[in-house]
């Protein structure tokens, strides 16, 4: 057992049930990785590990592509769009190999940890080696992924994904060889084999396996029947969804509909279905996706850097969707700037301010990425029988000073973050990983291998 003393922290009274509030004096005992005991107007006790600043749930990012990182900053000369960006982002795919893997992610989940992220759904596609083979060690590139989050302390959620085709009716391109399977059994029985791997090896709250379906373009529609029949129930599934409009339209030509229509067709449409980007929908997407209860990923700084366009979010979280929040390419890996940035997106499509609320943002943050993965729920605030995982932000900064502590998303930065926990262990304090060190000089290092 442990316990940490929090200055102040958001929490949630009535056993999670009443309105989540700033408490101030806020003491909670751990067990297990899970919040025991809460106890608020008191004072440190010894042995207490002290959190000084407002402790919020800690932030889950729902959508991760770990080796996008390499592009940070070296993608900006000249014009062009995500067609171009695509291009460079598989020469970066190409000269990746598991170890190389291994200690690129470790330093992308350090980052994330000491920003404010106890969670990832890990969006993976570069299974074999570059041509198509196989490693041969079985999973090498997964099994690369999830020592890298093992070390770094950050739950993972590892979604293996079906890419067939290189577009709607087209092949596999040579750069994108490596990403293909044999066939979608191939991928079923892959994916099979890999569940089993990962939990005879790591522990379930810490690291599990997803599914993903690329996009319906590098997925066929025939292919996309064999997953709604015999994708396992018990696990979740998430596709990248009509992030260009050229998306939308090779789809309308080729089946009628549109992506979310062609899901809806297949029956592929429901609350475990996590949606990323949705950025170019119909009014009858929305509608769709809302009456599935989907989940719908937004990643506001990587569609802002990519000119991809803004998402109808307030629509679609209107009409029933959960609205998550993810790093994707990582531009930058800050929680609190998502949280921004997706009601910054809205009030400029809108000309309307207050689209979603400080509370909102936050669940989009915490919960509601949360509901992508498998691994434990984050809370939207503290309760006993919630994970233990924490992010302390400091409210007296240049940023953050004089912010109301629910309106924080409107200030903070992950630069205002100064401790972090995962599982009731301190893993981060100061922007400073407690096992790995500096993740600039780890990001640094694993960078130098890449042109």
């Amino acid at each position: 057992m442990s316990a940490f003393w929090c200055e102040a922290a958001l929490v949630a009274p009535d056993g999670g049930t009443g309105v989540p509030e700033v408490a101030r004096g806020v003491r909670l005992e751990t067990q297990d990785g899970r919040i025991s005991a809460v106890t608020t107007g008191t004072g440190p006790q010894a042995g207490d590990t002290e959190l000084h600043g407002i402790a919020y749930p800690a932030a889950a990012n729902a959508h991760s592509h770990a080796f996008h990182r390499i592009l940070r900053g070296r993608t900006h000369d000249g014009r062009g769009d995500f067609w171009v960006w695509r291009e460079q982002m598989y020469r970066s795919a190409s000269e990746l190999t598991p170890e190389k893997y291994e200690r690129l992610a470790s330093a992308v989940f350090a980052e994330m940890v000491v920003a404010g992220f106890s969670s990832v759904a890990e969006f993976h596609y570069v299974h074999h080696q570059p041509g198509g083979a196989p490693y041969a060690e079985p999973h090498a590139m997964e099994l690369a992924l999830a020592r890298a989050a093992m070390s770094a302390g950050i739950r993972l959620t590892l979604l293996d994904t079906l890419y067939l085709a290189g577009g709607i009716g087209t092949p596999l391109s040579a750069e994108q060889a490596r990403f293909g399977d044999a066939g979608v059994q191939a991928w079923l029985d892959r994916l099979s084999s890999l569940r089993s791997a990962i939990a005879q090896t790591f522990p379930p709250e810490l690291v599990s396996v997803g599914a993903a379906l690329h996009s319906v373009r590098a997925v066929p529609e025939e292919d996309l029947k064999a997953v709604a029949r015999q994708l396992p129930a018990d696990i979740p599934l998430h596709i990248h969804l009509s992030e260009q409009p050229a998306e939308n339209d090779a789809c309308l030509d080729a089946y009628g509909t549109t992506p979310a229509g062609l899901l809806e067709r297949h029956g592929l449409l429901s609350r475990r279905l996590s949606a990323v980007h949705a950025t170019h929908l119909t009014p009858e997407d929305i509608a769709l996706l809302g009456a599935a209860g989907a989940t719908v990923v937004m990643c506001p700084s990587t569609e802002a850097d990519l000119a991809d366009g803004i998402g109808p979010a307030r629509e679609l979280s209107d009409a029933g969707a959960a609205i998550a929040l993810g790093t994707d390419q990582h531009a930058v890996i800050d929680p609190w700037t998502e949280m921004r940035a997706l009601e910054h997106g809205e009030r400029l499509g809108s000309g309307q301010r207050g689209r979603f609320s400080p509370e909102e943002l936050l669940h989009a943050a915490t919960e509601g990425a949360a509901r992508s993965m498998a691994t434990p729920v984050a809370p939207p605030a503290l309760h006993v029988g919630a994970v233990c995982d924490l992010m302390v932000v400091d409210p007296a900064s240049i940023r953050t000073a004089g912010t109301r502590p629910l309106q924080m998303p409107f200030s903070a930065t992950a630069s205002d973050v100064t401790e972090v926990v995962v599982a009731g262990e301190l893993l981060a304090s100061r922007g400073v990983h407690s096992r790995l060190g500096e993740p600039g000089r780890l990001l640094v290092e694993a960078l130098a291998e890449f042109s």
